[in-house]
């Protein structure tokens, strides 16, 4: 039977655009921090899945964040973001649950990592690293071992114009909290008070804030102490052995990255496959050496070779302690206030 010509033009733009489709639905797009993926990641991916991976980077969780709302999530698969802010982008509705049968190597997390409070049960985000935020110090260079959020707050002499402290809002907030005996989350303005005239008193004794090079300064011998991530103040070990790391007696806050799927995924089977090929053991293993943070994937700690836990002792806190420690959470409306008295401290001279 002879089929028209307007019918023959009409079903090969169907099978182009079916080709587009499927072309589309073979690449995914993952917006990542630099350097928190092996550099290789996208042609490991596509020689185990056969899917196109694009890599786009972000600065901050702020940058990404602005740019997910603003576009709806369209154009993203898979973003890496810190807990508050994966659970901030489930309360407005830009991220798809994740479906378990489909990521089958979640049972490589400890089950503390599915305990996590701000997604239990992991139906929306997938932990990726977590840690703990201390002090790091330089044992030959203070003369008595920091033990209190106090050291690093009203410091002594010998450190004082020789300490930073972290410039991000939450980081920047926790020590004044947990010194005064607060929660890492309180959005009270009594206690948003407190810690603002503590933190503008300490600014007079900063040699800076410092979120990228404090580790750098220790080791140099520009700084004696410092806050930290925990994984930062490895870098800084790394060099030189006399650095330290402490969680001080007044806890810290627990911190956790995670891995989330966009509502708007083009591509939400890959986003799956992506997630599951990143949580595989071998992948694990080697952000924690390469990163140098704790990984709540138990078969890449597992992996490791023990003389790493000995030489980064921070390496070795269980998971069971890490939830001890209170986790950072999405503030809601009240970021409002916080984010005004955080901008009043950096205002103060």
């Amino acid at each position: 039977m002879r089929i028209p010509t307007l019918v023959k033009g009409l079903a090969a733009a169907a099978i182009l655009a079916v080709s587009a489709t499927a072309a589309l639905a073979e690449k995914i797009v993952v917006s990542n921090w630099d350097g928190y993926m092996p550099k290789d990641i996208a042609e490991k991916f596509k020689a185990a899945t056969g899917i196109d991976l694009e890599v786009s980077v972000h600065a901050t969780n702020e940058e990404i964040m602005g740019k997910v709302t603003a576009s709806g999530g369209q154009g993203y698969d898979v973003l890496f973001v810190s807990s508050p802010f994966a659970e901030a982008l489930n309360k407005m509705g830009l991220l798809a649950p994740i479906d378990a049968a489909k990521i089958p190597n979640l049972k490589n997390l400890y089950p503390e990592a599915t305990q996590l409070k701000h997604d239990p049960g992991n139906t929306f985000s997938v932990p990726y690293t977590w840690g703990t935020t201390g002090l790091c110090y330089r044992s030959d260079l203070v003369k008595s071992e920091p033990d209190s959020w106090a050291s690093l707050l009203n410091p002594a002499d010998d450190v004082k114009g020789k300490t930073t402290m972290l410039a991000t809002d939450r980081w920047l907030m926790a020590p004044a909290f947990l010194l005064a005996g607060k929660s890492v989350n309180t959005t009270e303005q009594a206690d948003l008070d407190a810690a603002r005239d503590q933190l503008i008193a300490t600014k007079k004794t900063l040699l800076a804030y410092d979120d990228t090079t404090f580790y750098s300064k220790l080791v140099s011998g520009e700084a004696s102490l410092v806050e930290a991530w925990d994984g930062w103040c490895n870098y800084g070990i790394a060099s030189k052995p006399e650095i330290k790391y402490v969680i001080p007696k007044e806890g810290s806050d627990l911190w956790v990255d995670t891995m989330v799927i966009t509502k708007a995924a083009a591509n939400p089977e890959g986003a799956a496959k992506f997630i599951d090929f990143i949580m595989n053991a071998d992948n694990g293993k080697w952000m924690v050496e390469n990163i140098m943070y704790k990984s709540p994937n138990k078969a890449a700690m597992d992996a490791l070779d023990p003389a790493m836990l000995k030489q980064y002792p921070n390496m070795a806190i269980a998971p069971a302690e890490l939830l001890k420690f209170e986790q950072l959470r999405d503030l809601g409306d009240g970021m409002k206030a916080f984010s005004k008295t955080v901008s009043e401290i950096m205002a103060a001279k």
